[in-house]
């Protein structure tokens, strides 16, 4: 085959990524221009937090952190025998990733994975085992709302505004529950997951003329793999995943009563998790505006002042979503200059 043929048969595939590149972009800009004003509103707040004693600063940094080291604990109980250097840098690195780039979860993925690889873990081992660590967290995540709701109901009635959230949060808690303990004890839903996962990668090998290749075996392999990787770890592995959204969560719950606001913790609970599962949405880099309006709306359905939701909001995503961009510039710079290899990382760019 000669070589234009070659760069002519290339050029689908080249122009279909740029094309779909394009697209992202596209709708990730309009989704921030969407959310420009109250982005402009919540910055405008900035001068405001000179008012806040520097105490709840400090406390709200080691919640934070406390929160960031429970990530770090929980991928050392999936990937065991990993240094706690390893952990911190490779986790810190990819959640800056997530948050600068558009579509970042790709992105943070894949510093994760390789820098997990260049320290010597299998991709097969770390890629099963970071799984098992998405769904731990993302089932507390929805588990949230429905801890919420019991106790809100408990102790007062949930303003109308903030119950289709409690719901959603129970309905989608109760879903990913069911689906993952199916998926653990029986092989028949995984294949048949696996056999549409096989003809869709098979279609894109043809398609872009990759040599792509999947088979339904290699996802029950996986799961089997999941399951062992954490084995009668679970436990740990669950209390650790906990944590971290707790300690989240109270980082959020600090910057309304630093800022002198009255917060009822319940319905903050269904706020957090409301606003944590719009972050997930991949449209802008770590959810931006998508949280920021997200939970500002939330706090002000549950009875907090619109002022004082701008100006928590803020201070909580200065320490959940600024502060940890540089703090994984420094991880990446750490990890590059001890373990070296560096044309097999990923560049920031």
């Amino acid at each position: 085959m000669s070589h234009d043929s070659q760069e002519t048969e290339a050029q689908p595939f080249a122009w279909g990524r740029l094309l779909l590149r394009a697209a992202f972009l596209a709708v990730g800009g309009l989704s921030l221009y969407f959310f420009l004003p109250t982005l402009l509103e919540l910055f405008e707040q900035a001068p405001q937090l000179e008012n806040v004693q520097w105490r709840w600063f400090f406390l709200m940094a080691g919640l934070m952190s406390g929160a960031f080291a429970a990530l770090w604990a929980l991928t050392r109980i999936a990937v065991p025998g990993i240094p706690w250097f390893v952990a911190a840098t490779s986790q810190l690195t990819s959640n800056a990733a997530v948050k600068v780039t558009p579509g970042g979860i790709v992105a943070g993925g894949a510093f994760y994975f390789r820098m997990l690889a260049v320290s010597g873990v299998p991709m097969q081992h770390a890629a099963a085992a970071l799984a098992a660590v998405g769904v731990l967290s993302n089932l507390v995540l929805f588990a949230l709302p429905a801890v919420a709701l019991v106790i809100a109901a408990i102790s007062a009635p949930i303003p109308q505004g903030m119950v289709p959230v409690a719901v959603a949060g129970t309905v989608l808690f109760v879903a990913m529950f069911t689906a993952t303990v199916v998926l653990v004890r029986y092989d028949r839903p995984l294949h048949f997951m696996g056999r549409i996962v096989e003809s869709m990668v098979a279609w894109s090998a043809r398609r872009f003329k990759k040599d792509w290749s999947f088979t339904e075996t290699a996802l029950v392999e996986s799961r089997d793999t999941v399951v062992k990787s954490l084995g009668k770890r679970w436990q740990r592995a669950l209390g650790f995943a906990v944590l971290n959204w707790l300690l989240d969560y109270a980082t959020l719950v600090v910057a309304l009563i630093a800022i002198g606001a009255e917060p009822r913790v319940s319905l903050v609970m269904l706020a957090f998790a409301g606003a944590a599962v719009l972050g997930m949405i991949p449209l802008t880099p770590g959810g931006l505006g998508f949280v920021e309006a997200g939970l500002v709306g939330l706090l002000t359905i549950s009875g907090i002042p619109a002022g004082d939701a701008l100006l928590a909001t803020l201070a909580y995503r200065l320490f959940q979503f600024w502060l940890p961009i540089p703090a994984g510039l420094v991880a990446y710079i750490l990890f590059r200059g001890r373990y070296g290899k560096l044309s097999e990382l990923p560049e920031l760019a």
